[in-house]
């Protein structure tokens, strides 16, 4: 799995990367077929905007989230994508 992060008005620290690699890697245990993940984080004025578009094997899934702690927009997202995933991978398993 490749993890794209990008910042708008924002510099990407190796915190925010490391937090950012230690959740999707969460993800990838519950559906090993994500190819890539391009996550974006911005700040405009006091609000903090983490967005990720998720390429899985058959589908693309987006998810958003606006707090005002980066760190809380980036677990939320996460969470969201986290839900996304296991409805698309209930639906691609076999039902026999």
């Amino acid at each position: 799995m490749q993890v794209i992060v990008t910042g708008h008005h924002l510099e990407i620290t190796d915190a925010l990367k490391a937090h950012i690699d230690s959740k999707f890697a969460k993800l990838a245990r519950h559906f090993d077929n994500v190819t890539d993940v391009h996550v974006i984080l911005s700040v405009e004025k006091l609000v903090q905007k983490a967005e990720a578009t998720l390429q899985l094997s058959g589908a693309k899934l987006f998810a958003e989230d606006h707090q005002e702690d980066m760190y809380a927009a980036i677990d939320n997202m996460v969470d969201k994508l986290d839900r996304q995933i296991i409805k698309h991978k209930e639906k691609t398993g076999s039902h026999r």
